[in-house]
């Protein structure tokens, strides 16, 4: 865990470079929404976890979906990117929780990249760039800016692009953010948990994984230009749940030798053997938005025994930094669980 100080450090300057206070809120993800689901594992997932949510038997399950912009004002029609915070809820009143994004690999590699990266990632007037600049970029291996979501006026984009020519790691993950769209429902897109983790299976073999989220419906965007759908995401998923459940299955990447396994901003090949862990049905919208949503306070590092944090130092930061904002905004305070050493 990275020092309390470093951990408040981050939070701030994720709030300082925020187009307004949220006080009380989530400096990022701020909009979003809480929904109740339950988890079955696959008859294959406990020969490679040991985990009790892998065990087969159905576990609770809170979740909170969001928008990945900063502040109060809701733009579900925009290019963004979007968030899937799961809790496992285990029998003994403790739980594991699982943070994913539609990224699917992030823009830093460590802390310091990321205090590097705040430093330019401002909001800035926003300015068309000529198609024609475009292809030039590409030419020469740089990362072209996006066009503007409607009725966007600023953006951070010349700060991020002009990072990423500088520092090749982020381009991928910088990339994928201009690119990423908008979805036609927070439960018609793939999510990821960048990091990578370590599992135990019964027989005691340790393997290094990444976990990601996969919609049973598809993944599906508006269209860019629907400048009428700036605010549905949520009457949209409550909708769906009225008619039936929507579904995910839970995917799990193992990773082989030679794959990075402390660095988020590294894909693993495609070729990787990948076991379906299990499905995850969305029942409802949770009824008490406050307590379900947001005062719900997920950590990717609360883990239940069987798996293990990797030595990502972006996912060591997370631990504190996670708890900093939560404190912050006066979220639910959660019991670390005691028998185990990376969560205390």
């Amino acid at each position: 865990m990275v020092d309390e100080s470093v951990a408040k450090q981050l939070v701030q300057v994720i709030i300082d470079n925020l187009p307004e206070p949220v006080p009380g809120r989530r400096p990022v993800h701020t909009i979003g929404m809480g929904v109740k689901g339950k988890f079955v594992a696959s008859d294959v997932a406990r020969t490679y976890c040991i985990a009790e949510h892998f065990n087969g038997q159905p576990v609770e399950v809170s979740m909170r979906f969001s928008n990945g912009m900063g502040g109060l004002k809701q733009h579900d029609g925009w290019s963004d990117v979007r968030g899937m915070a799961v809790r496992f809820h285990l029998s003994d009143g403790t739980a594991s929780d699982l943070i994913a994004t539609t990224l699917g690999e992030f823009f830093v590699r460590n802390v310091e990249d990321f205090f590097e990266f705040s430093k330019v990632a401002k909001l800035q007037p926003y300015q068309r760039r000529h198609w024609l600049l475009k292809i030039l970029d590409y030419l020469q291996l740089k990362v072209p800016p996006r066009n503007p979501n409607p009725n966007e006026t600023e953006s951070i984009d010349a700060g991020v692009l002009g990072y990423a020519d500088r520092h090749r790691f982020s381009q991928l993950g910088i990339f994928q953010v201009g690119q990423i769209g908008a979805p036609e429902s927070y439960a018609r897109a793939s999510y990821h948990a960048v990091h990578t983790f370590w599992v135990t299976a019964p027989d005691g073999v340790r393997r290094p994984v990444r976990f990601s989220w996969q919609p049973v419906a598809g993944v599906r965007n508006i269209d860019a230009e629907d400048v009428s759908r700036d605010k549905y995401l949520f009457n949209e998923l409550e909708d769906r749940l009225k008619r039936w459940p929507a579904r995910f299955m839970l995917m799990m990447t193992i990773g082989e030798e030679g794959d990075a396994l402390d660095d988020p901003t590294k894909p693993w090949p495609g070729t990787r053997l990948r076991v379906a862990m299990g499905t995850l049905t969305l029942i409802e919208v949770a009824k008490n938005q406050d307590e379900d949503g947001e005062r719900i306070s997920f950590n990717p590092n609360r883990l239940a025994p069987g798996i293990e944090p990797s030595d990502d130092p972006i996912l060591k930061a997370r631990l504190g930094a996670y708890e900093v904002s939560r404190e912050m905004r006066g979220g639910c305070p959660f019991k670390w669980r005691q028998d185990n050493a990376h969560t205390k």
